[in-house]
């Protein structure tokens, strides 16, 4: 059978690696599934999760904002936060949105308030499929 290469990186490090033999993953204009040999394709990645298909089991990440590259035999998503769902710290991210909803009510300059809003986004992508996993 064949299979596709995901790869995912963040600034800081290549979060994932595998081939992989089948991505869902989440498009600005909604989920998109990719499998080998798939046109080639460059577009904006969705704060949401990316489900990966190897050998009849799926395995989850959490990923921000980003972008995508897809050729026939390649996935590359770049993106500002990646995190597997088995390593999301669910108290972490809960206390980290907290945190941003409090900041948020607070006076902040254009950007920082971007930043927050952001770091709000980041730990509710975290959250929703930390939970999802676990149902």
């Amino acid at each position: 059978m064949a299979t596709i290469k995901l790869e995912i990186v963040t600034p800081e490090a290549k979060i994932y690696s595998e081939d992989v033999d089948m991505v869902t993953l989440p498009g600005i204009e909604g989920e998109m599934g990719i499998y080998p040999m798939h046109i080639p394709l460059m577009t904006q990645v969705a704060a949401g999760e990316v489900a990966a298909r190897k050998g009849g089991q799926d395995y989850f990440l959490a990923v921000g904002d980003g972008f995508v590259e897809v050729t026939g035999d390649r996935v590359a998503i770049l993106t500002d936060m990646a995190i597997r769902a088995e390593n999301i710290d669910e108290a972490k991210a809960e206390e980290a949105r907290k945190r941003a909803e409090a900041r948020l009510s607070e006076k902040l300059s254009e950007e920082e308030t971007a930043t927050v809003q952001a770091a709000l986004l980041n730990s509710l992508t975290q959250l929703n499929v930390k939970r999802r996993q676990r149902r």
